[in-house]
């Protein structure tokens, strides 16, 4: 454990390079200072305040989540690492820190169903994307054919292939937006949280989970929500043990 700790915080320099510039690099750069010199609450503050400000890139919620790791709450970790590559999937540092942040809390994972995993070769703005320009190449496809002298085959078979991948792509988004890491993923943030049957303290206990496992919100009730819980389970826990992946 003790030889990753370097690695976190190198990462965190590297990353710090490309965030915006103007007023929110300068404080960008402070809380990285403060980070340097071991003042972690107010390397904290400071990147919140840049998040509350809007300034949210996945480099920030990464640094954030390195804040979090050397505090040793490894749920806001995980969080913000899960927060930095929702907005880029691909962010290297943010997966490799994700992975120790997880064996360290010993979190519990959502399981993927098998189509979602079939699906995982791009992301879910990548499908968004695919199906907007097939949907635009099917309506011009159509608009040619309809003004055309002739019909051609060309126009046909353009016509109907970009149909069919407007169709796919569109519901490969449907699908990772209901799935482990659409709309509804949630990290625990609270040590050893109880997802119970009911919404009450003192209904059965159904798991119970440590800081940094994966939920899926399904639903809410007053304070309390409905998740999808790892272990094929499902359960109702108290809203505040909890906090949403996408802001």
């Amino acid at each position: 454990m003790k030889s990753r700790i370097p690695i976190i915080g190198l990462f965190l320099f590297l990353a710090g390079a490309s965030l915006t510039s103007g007023q929110g690099a300068d404080q960008f750069a402070k809380a990285n200072q403060e980070y340097a010199a071991g003042d972690f609450d107010s390397a904290a503050r400071d990147y919140e305040e840049l998040v509350r400000s809007g300034n949210d890139t996945p480099n920030l919620f990464y640094n954030l989540g390195n804040v979090s790791f050397r505090k040793k709450d490894f749920g806001r970790a995980i969080l913000n690492y899960e927060r930095a590559l929702a907005l880029d999937p691909r962010h290297p540092e943010a997966q490799a820190n994700l992975r120790i942040a997880r064996d360290e809390a010993r979190a519990l994972e959502l399981i993927p169903a098998k189509l979602e995993r079939a699906l995982a070769v791009a992301t879910q703005n990548q499908y968004a994307v695919t199906a907007a320009i097939a949907f635009w190449v099917f309506a011009l496809s159509i608009v040619a054919l309809i003004f055309s002298a002739r019909r051609s085959r060309r126009l046909i078979a353009l016509s109907v292939l970009s149909l069919s991948i407007f169709a796919a792509s569109a519901f490969a988004t449907w699908e990772l937006a209901r799935g482990k890491n659409g709309a509804g993923l949630a990290i625990v943030t609270a040590e050893n949280a109880d997802a119970r049957l009911a919404t009450a303290d003192n209904a059965n206990r159904v798991l119970t989970l440590p800081a940094g496992s994966e939920i899926r919100i399904l639903s809410e009730r007053g304070d309390w929500i409905y998740a999808e819980l790892p272990n094929n389970l499902r359960g109702w826990m108290p809203a505040k043990t909890i906090e949403a992946v996408r802001l």
